[in-house]
C-alpha cells in the first residue's frame, strides 16, 4: 500500500489504502523538536553521575560493543532511564486521554482517583504484609488504579459521561483513597509502611528490565488502541446533541479513550510509583507547542517521557551524592503550574 498526502489548512490527510489519518503538521514539527530534546537528554542522563563518561562510550555501550563504563552505564543508569522513558511516555499519553475525555486541563490520572488508586492499594497490601516481594507491586498497582478509574467513571455516568461530574467525582475520590492511604500507613507494620512511603514518592531508584519490559509489552500493545483514539479525538471534540445528531456513538468512545488511559496509568505507577503531575502537565505541554485544536497524542507521550528522564536527572544530580526520587521533582515543579491552571481557569470562567 502507498501513502498519499492531501493538504488542507495546516493538516496533511495521509491515505494509505481505506485508512486515512489527519496529520497536524505543527504537531508533527513540535513532535520532532521533542524527539530531539528527549534523545539529548537521554544521552546527558547516560553521560552524568558520579562519574561522567564520554557520550562516544555511552553510544559503544547502547549498541553492545566492549567499553570499559559497561558496568556503569549498562548495568546502573541505562535500566532507570529505559523505565523512566517508558513511564514517562504512559503518563504522558494516559494524560492526554483522559483529558479528552474530560474536556478539561485540570483532568489527569493523579486528580481523578486513578493514581491513589493504586497508591492506597500499594501500600495496604505492603504495610499489613499482603504482598511481601517487589515483583508483585506492580500488579497490585495495575488492579487499584483500574478499581479507582471505572469507580469514577460509574459514579460520574448519568445516561452518559459528564466532564464536570467526572473530574468533580475523581478529586473526591483522590481525596478520600489520599485518607485511606494515610490510614495504612499509620495502622499498618512500621517497617513494610516505611518501604511504602518510599514506593509513594515515585522513584527510578533500582529500576530494571523487569519492570521496562512489563511496560514495554503495554505500550506496544496500546499502540493501536493510541491509533484509533487519534482518529476519534475529532469526534469527542462535538458536543452531545450535535455527536448524537452525527450517528456517533459518543459513550462508546469516551469509555474506551478513558479506560486506555486509566491502564496506561496503572501500569506507569506499578513500574515506577506515582510519578506525581506528568500525566496533568504533559498534554497541556505538548497542546501549546502544537497549537492544535485537539492535545497531540504523540506530542503528550514524547513530552512525558522528557519529563520524567530529566527530572530523573535533575533529581540524581541536584544533591548529589543523595539521589532524590523523581517524583520529588516532578511534584516541585508540577505543584505550582496545577495552581497556575487553576488560577487561569477560574479567570476564564469569571
Amino acid at each position: 500500500m502507498t501513502a498519499s498526502g492531501v493538504a488542507l489548512r495546516g493538516y496533511t490527510v495521509l491515505r494509505a489504502g481505506r485508512a486515512s489519518f489527519l496529520l497536524h503538521r505543527r504537531s508533527a514539527l513540535a513532535a520532532l523538536g521533542l524527539l530531539v530534546a528527549l534523545a539529548v537528554t537521554v544521552v546527558a542522563s547516560l553521560c552524568l553521575g558520579e562519574s561522567t563518561v564520554a557520550p562516544g562510550e555511552v553510544l559503544k555501550v547502547v549498541l553492545g560493543q566492549p567499553s570499559p563504563h559497561e558496568l556503569v552505564v549498562g548495568e546502573f543508569r541505562l535500566p532507570r532511564v529505559v523505565v523512566g522513558l517508558l513511564a514517562g511516555t504512559a503518563l504522558g499519553l494516559a494524560g492526554a486521554l483522559i483529558q479528552t475525555v474530560a474536556r478539561n486541563p485540570l483532568a489527569s490520572p493523579d486528580v481523578v482517583g486513578v493514581s491513589w488508586g493504586a497508591t492506597a492499594t500499594v501500600v495496604g497490601l505492603l504495610a499489613y504484609g499482603v504482598v511481601g516481594s517487589t515483583g508483585q507491586v506492580p500488579y497490585a498497582a495495575v488492579a487499584g488504579g483500574l478499581v479507582a478509574g471505572l469507580l469514577v467513571y460509574l459514579l460520574a455516568w448519568r445516561r452518559g459521561l459528564h466532564a464536570h461530574r467526572f473530574v468533580l467525582i475523581g478529586i473526591g475520590v483522590s481525596v478520600a483513597l489520599s485518607s485511606l492511604t494515610s490510614v495504612f500507613l499509620t495502622k499498618g507494620d512500621g517497617f513494610q509502611a516505611q518501604a511504602a512511603k518510599v514506593w509513594m514518592t515515585g522513584s527510578l531508584n533500582g529500576a530494571g528490565y523487569d519492570q521496562a519490559g512489563r511496560l514495554g509489552w503495554v505500550l506496544l500493545a496500546a499502540v493501536p488502541c493510541a491509533l484509533w483514539a487519534a482518529r476519534s479525538q475529532r469526534s469527542i471534540s462535538f458536543d452531545d446533541a450535535t455527536a448524537v445528531g452525527l450517528g456517533l456513538r459518543l459513550n462508546r468512545i469516551r469509555l474506551g479513550m478513558a479506560l486506555l488511559g486509566v491502564v496506561l496509568a496503572s501500569c506507569a505507577a506499578g513500574a515506577a510509583g506515582p510519578v506525581d503531575f506528568v500525566a496533568l502537565m504533559a498534554p497541556q505541554i505538548a497542546v501549546r507547542l502544537a497549537r492544535s485544536a485537539q492535545i497531540p497524542l504523540l506530542g503528550s507521550a514524547l513530552t512525558g517521557a522528557l519529563v520524567v528522564v530529566l527530572a530523573d536527572l535533575v533529581a540524581r544530580r541536584l544533591l548529589a551524592p543523595t539521589e532524590l526520587p523523581v517524583g520529588v521533582v516532578t511534584g516541585l515543579v508540577g505543584a505550582p503550574y496545577l495552581m497556575w491552571l487553576l488560577i487561569r481557569s477560574r479567570r476564564g470562567g469569571s
